[in-house]
């Protein structure tokens, strides 16, 4: 038996083998073939990772979800603290009661703000997520009326925004304790006067650093003022 030869023949375009004068085919995938699978297979592997950002939206819902019951619980312990309000001016109550029920009013305002603050804080997260990873909201950027705050550009804007509220949220936590605390010696006091220092600072630097980012980067450039022309000299007689 003579030996295989391993041909391709031009006007079948796949490889076969020639063995004695008998003809045997070999048929395989051809180079373009294979590029074109490759093709296929890469564009369909990224649209499936492109399209799996849609799964965010289920901590969007569930974040706007969790700011509609914080405002929710925070408005009914609103309404019934107003309610227990109309005995204060009952002529019956000692002074004892009625300062006692003072304080916790107060105490309960604090905490219905920092309810308040929390639920805006998933808000501002449902929102900023969704301009993230899904599409901008074109009714925020669209009306005159929104707040800046509901607009997110970019990771920095979101992180930025929440650690705004967040910081909001701690100072009025540490209020609600201040009201709560009766120093007995020095070394409480000072410790509430270093508290409240330290509030103070972080206020500082929130304000300084919106200083250095009052420019975003989409905005834009500011024109430059041409330079000033040069006098020209008088011609000579």
């Amino acid at each position: 038996m003579g030996g295989l030869l391993h041909r391709t023949r031009p006007d079948a375009g796949f490889p076969f083998l020639v063995s004695a004068g008998a003809l045997t085919l070999r048929p395989g995938p051809l180079p373009f073939e294979f590029a074109e699978m490759k093709g296929l297979i890469e564009r369909g592997f990224e649209s499936l990772l492109w399209n799996s950002r849609y799964v965010v939206v289920l901590a969007v819902v569930a974040s706007i979800a969790a700011s509609v019951a914080v405002f929710w619980v925070v408005s009914v312990d609103v309404y019934y603290a107003v309610t227990h309000l109309f005995n204060y001016a009952d002529p019956s109550l000692t002074d004892e009661a009625r300062k006692a029920l003072r304080d916790g009013t107060v105490t309960h305002v604090v905490e219905v703000v920092d309810g308040y603050l929390l639920a805006g804080v998933m808000l501002i997260f449902a929102l900023g997520l969704y301009e993230l990873f899904i599409s901008d909201i074109d009714a925020a950027h669209g009306s005159k009326t929104s707040s800046k705050i509901l607009v997110i550009e970019t990771l920095d804007d979101l992180k930025t925004k929440l650690a705004k509220v967040i910081l909001m949220i701690l100072i009025v936590r540490l209020f609600e304790y201040a009201v709560k605390m009766r120093p007995t010696n020095l070394i409480e006091l000072t410790y509430l006067a270093g508290a409240i220092a330290l509030v103070g600072l972080a206020l500082y630097l929130t304000h300084a650093s919106e200083g250095h980012t009052s420019v975003h980067p989409s905005d834009p450039a500011p024109a430059s003022e041409p330079p000033p022309a040069q006098p020209q000299a008088a011609p000579r007689h």
